[in-house]
């Protein structure tokens, strides 16, 4: 396969086979081939920001670890800025950054400054260089305060904003984000959010963001990929995922007084009413606007919200719902006749 010269992560039908064994019968055991990602490929640019979405144990994280050099491929061909990750690890370290939402590589029971001095020599940064982006990115995510505290102590907020640092501090090439914003208040999602579009404005970083948190993916991704049963089922664009998936938003109303259910005509239904509040779903692709606007000019507001869809219902409903892909892709497990009869 011709690779574009401008691509900066390439997989061309990678895949990672896990080797697992079961228990069929007294000191019998069955060794079954798990297939985590099956014949994966796609190329991303210098400088892009792409969402790289699933359900829970469709391949995500395998894929990322692959990426890191963590795990080796079993088969198909792997490359991050020319380098092959498994093979020169240790090159590609400085040339990438890592942040996992529910795992640190802070130290524990150092204040969080220590874990930067760290890192500092770990990574053999120029003083000056780790000067200037120490100062810079802690002033950016609002940690001068913390520096001196304990990571144990912090917040997983402060936490999950000192981990980016530390991920940034080596001036990276891509940064891969996993779950970056789990468990993160509304203002510190916020923070995160308008860091990292700073951050790939200013320098040009690529990004591999994977995340649940749909807004996530809307406000920082122009571009998302969805794996399902270690499969790459769709690319590109989110509206067009949201196309693909009928998907919907639901617009939370509360009212000053319990009324008939609201009459937005085509533009949403009413799907649950209990008493003042109804809930009312549009297309997840369509602006929230125009119907906030008619229900406020004909309605006694008192307050409402929109949620957003869930990642894993807009994907089971784009693969599995009648008319779609049938009944999707089935677990695909390999049994090894006569393997580990032990």
């Amino acid at each position: 396969m011709t690779v574009s010269e401008s691509a900066f992560i390439e997989l061309d039908r990678v895949e990672k086979v896990f080797d697992v064994r079961r228990r069929t019968g007294f000191l019998k055991r069955e060794l079954r081939q798990v297939r985590a990602v099956d014949a994966i490929s796609f190329r991303v640019a210098r400088g892009e920001m792409v969402g790289y979405i699933g359900p829970n144990g469709a391949g995500k994280s395998t894929t990322i670890k692959m990426l890191t050099g963590i795990l080796t491929p079993s088969g198909g061909r792997l490359r991050v800025a020319g380098i092959d990750p498994s093979r020169e690890r240790t090159r590609l370290a400085h040339r990438i950054g890592v942040v996992f939402g529910q795992r640190t590589t802070l130290w524990w029971d150092l204040p969080l400054i220590d874990s930067y001095r760290l890192m500092h020599r770990m990574y053999r940064i120029p003083d000056g260089r780790y000067r200037e982006n120490l100062d810079r990115l802690v002033e950016l995510l609002d940690l001068a305060a913390l520096l001196e505290v304990p990571v144990r102590q912090l917040s997983l907020g402060q936490r999950m904003r000192g981990d980016i640092v530390a991920a940034l501090l080596h001036d990276p090439e891509v940064l891969y984000l996993d779950e970056p914003t789990i468990g993160l208040d509304v203002v510190s999602k916020a923070r995160v959010r308008e860091f990292l579009r700073e951050l790939n404005a200013e320098r040009g970083t690529t990004v591999l963001l994977t995340t649940h948190d749909l807004q996530d993916i809307e406000q920082l991704c122009s571009r998302v990929m969805v794996i399902d049963h270690g499969r790459l089922v769709y690319d590109g664009a989110l509206a067009g995922l949201h196309e693909a998936g009928e998907s919907e938003r639901t617009l939370v109303v509360d009212l000053e007084r319990e009324l008939p259910p609201i009459e937005a005509g085509e533009a949403a239904r009413v799907v649950k009413v209990e008493g003042p509040r109804q809930w009312l779903a549009f297309p997840a692709s369509a602006s929230a606007a125009p119907l906030v606007a008619h229900i406020a000019a004909r309605y006694p507001l008192v307050d409402l919200s929109v949620r957003e869809p869930d990642i894993e219902a807009v994907i089971a409903k784009m693969l599995y719902a009648p008319g779609g892909s049938g009944e999707g892709p089935p677990e695909r497990q390999t049994v090894v006749p006569g393997a580990g009869n032990s």
